[in-house]
């Protein structure tokens, strides 16, 4: 399955972090249970099962709808408008 959102998503986009949740590491944190990445902008957030959920922050303020998972071996997509894995 996909979604409309997928289409307008630009080709390539790099991680802005290589080995954590940007934002954690910003509040000097350094705890997150899974890593999520903008598939608009590359920013990489902590999911909704660690304690900050910095990903769906990081859509509420961006209003980016795609991020997929910044875990190894794992490539699926969720889509945060059609609360979807696209």
């Amino acid at each position: 399955m996909t979604c409309s959102h997928v289409a307008a998503l630009p080709r390539e986009v790099t991680p802005d972090s290589a080995g954590g949740c940007a934002d954690c590491a910003a509040e000097g944190r350094q705890s997150w249970a899974h890593l999520r990445m903008c598939l608009s902008c590359g920013h990489v957030a902590c999911c909704d099962s660690s304690p900050r959920r910095h990903a769906t922050k990081h859509f509420e303020a961006s209003r980016h709808p795609v991020m997929r998972s910044f875990e190894p071996g794992e490539d699926w997509r969720w889509c945060h408008v059609d609360a979807a894995i696209v």
